[in-house]
């Protein structure tokens, strides 16, 4: 089962988007799932991560959003102050509106910056979670394709646009805050336990070497998936990874 819902609180509307097995009251555990830069809350890969752990715990309700300026949010520019602040508020209702204090987190791509930056600052909430492909050097994952006349734009106080379906503008000040929020210098050692990362051998959009060194420097598990690239196109890949994932959020894993 699938429903859309909104979060309208403090000025901003988040569109959200809750997998559940039959009934919502039913509900005693909820993995908020975020997805990489470009992507929107109806994500294939999270539909199918939720589709199997809604089935195989009928307690568990998947709950995805669309982050500022992705999908069906109407903004039109990406901040990373705002990104936080709608996770802090669908963090919020789940406890606060639905009465659920048990939650999980599966991240991937520029989800999972987002989330270990609002570990870093805040803490966590989450009993555990997942990471896979994690843009933990995100300024240079969205820089490596920025040409000279793109940054003399932004010089200017111009945005420059990237995106898929949804074109996303980006400006100066973006570009900054990435750049002085390097979460692979912080310390994440105190969640260690809680945290899986996943990663392909074959991505070319985030290095495998970063999340091993990352990994190494927190004394975090690495699953190490041979051959797969950055969206885990490959089905087989993609099924190895939602396994893992389910099996890390289990009942009884903790």
């Amino acid at each position: 089962m699938q429903k859309y819902f909104d979060i309208n609180k403090e000025g901003f509307s988040v569109r959200c988007k809750i997998y559940y097995h039959k009934d919502l009251h039913d509900l005693k555990d909820i993995v908020v799932a975020t997805y990489g830069f470009g992507g929107n809350k109806d994500n294939k890969g999270i539909e199918k991560f939720a589709m199997r752990i809604t089935s195989k715990y009928k307690h568990y309700g998947v709950i995805c959003f669309d982050w500022p300026a992705h999908g069906q949010d109407a903004r039109n520019k990406l901040v990373i102050d705002e990104c936080m602040t709608y996770l802090r508020l669908v963090n919020t209702y789940i406890e606060e509106e639905m009465g659920i204090t048990s939650l999980y987190h599966y991240a991937s791509s520029f989800g999972a910056y987002v989330l270990l930056r609002m570990l870093h600052e805040e803490g966590s909430c989450y009993k555990k979670i997942a990471l896979r492909c994690p843009a933990i050097k995100m300024y240079d994952s969205l820089t490596q394709d920025i040409d000279e006349s793109e940054w003399s734009k932004l010089a200017k106080g111009k945005d420059v646009i990237r995106g898929y379906d949804r074109k996303i503008k980006l400006d100066q000040a973006f570009f900054d805050d990435l750049k002085s929020h390097d979460i692979s210098q912080y310390d994440y050692l105190e969640y260690a336990d809680d945290i899986l990362m996943i990663h392909g051998t074959k991505d070319t959009m985030v290095p495998i070497a970063v999340t091993r060194a990352f990994s190494e420097n927190n004394v975090i598990e690495l699953l190490e998936v041979e051959n797969a690239d950055h969206p885990f196109s490959n089905p087989k890949y993609m099924d190895e990874a939602i396994d893992a994932i389910i099996h890390f959020f289990s009942p009884t894993s903790h």
